[in-house]
């Protein structure tokens, strides 16, 4: 049993469940045993999981250049705020930035923001970003008061979720108690919750949903920054139009586990419910689209094209399983999903639609 177990156990024991919010809560961020708080490096191969723009730099340079479009496209405003929800080592904003150093104009402009919860991912991103001066924010409403260029890579995923198991025409709570010591899944007596009225017309006694208040919280502010002051978010995670079925996870050593299982020593997850963020952003929002399409029509093959020329052997061989992984349907490219919140000016890069 892990530390953290242990004080989680003995807590449930007194006061009873809790909800998957409060336990995600504390396994992530409890400020001396929690996940993103003590752990050194949860990213790369030698952590617990790796994203997109650790498999490659293509990811960060085509996100960097989508936000530079945006940038021109909404006629260069100076100054801006380029801003990056969960940074991890820095990676994606330092591809970004290097691949928007010709645009015209765009690095004067912009004032590069970094919400990190991570003592020792700050750290990184600091040596790695020290030329852009980085400003380090605790939460969005932080941001001064000026046009935005966002994203949020795998950063929705990690904030807390509540899951409801269908009974009848009510719901019973999926909470975390205790039986013989051990830390268990336990349901809540029965409720009528109007939140869940609409889910009755798509679902069945049995199935479970998903709710994510504060991913819809974040949505609705940044969507109304924007509509403020203009500019675009992009959030880039995995999940689907809406929450069906149990997807809370947890990751230790790239392998799935249970949450449970060893409480602050694993990341924990679950997909995103991306059309509730669009209903609750109050600026405009592009269709949802899936990484691999929203990453070719940015032109990602061209690009892989132009960095394999100069590749052989194990290199090159690297090099196609990476964009192969970023784009694949059977990969990443289907499973993660692109939601541009946006002004309604222009077109967001990458969208299929208009605005």
């Amino acid at each position: 049993m892990t530390p953290l177990a242990d004080l989680l156990v003995r807590q449930i024991a007194a006061t009873g469940p809790m909800t998957i919010a409060e336990y995600m809560q504390a396994c992530l961020l409890h400020p001396r045993y929690g996940y993103y708080t003590t752990r050194p490096m949860p990213l790369g191969a030698a952590g617990d999981f790796v994203t997109a723009p650790e498999i490659s730099q293509m990811f960060g340079e085509l996100v960097g250049l989508a936000l530079a479009q945006a940038w021109l496209d909404r006629g260069a405003p100076d100054p801006v705020a380029l801003v990056e929800l969960g940074p991890g080592r820095g990676t994606l904003m330092a591809d970004a930035l290097r691949a928007t150093r010709a645009v015209p104009g765009f690095h004067a402009a912009i004032r590069l923001h970094l919400l990190e919860a991570s003592p020792t991912l700050r750290q990184e991103q600091e040596a790695r970003l020290a030329g852009a001066q980085p400003t380090w924010i605790e939460t969005v409403d932080a941001l001064p008061e000026m046009p935005i260029l966002l994203v949020a890579n795998e950063f929705l995923d990690a904030l807390p979720i509540r899951q409801f198991v269908r009974d009848g025409a009510g719901w019973r709570e999926r909470l975390v108690g205790v039986s013989e010591g051990q830390l268990t899944f336990a349901l809540s007596d029965i409720a009528f919750l109007a939140a869940l009225e609409h889910r009755l017309e798509d679902t069945a006694p049995g199935d479970l949903v998903e709710t994510c208040a504060p991913a819809e919280a974040l949505s609705e502010e940044i969507g109304a920054r924007i509509a403020r002051t203009g500019g675009m978010a992009l959030l880039i995670d995995y999940g689907a139009e809406h929450s069906k079925g149990d997807t809370f996870q947890a990751l230790r050593c790239h392998r799935k586990e249970s949450p449970l299982e060893t409480p602050g020593e694993a990341d924990l997850t679950a997909h995103v419910a991306f059309g509730p963020l669009a209903r609750a952003a109050p600026c405009a929002a592009a269709p949802l689209t899936t990484q691999g399409l929203w990453l070719e029509q940015l032109g990602v093959t061209p690009r892989a094209e132009a960095l394999a020329a100069r590749l052989t052997g194990d290199a090159l061989d690297a090099h196609i399983a990476a964009h192969r992984r970023l784009t694949h349907p059977g990969e990443m490219g289907d499973l993660f999903k692109v939601l541009a919140l946006h002004d309604g000016r222009v077109s967001p890069p990458g969208s299929r639609h208009g605005p």
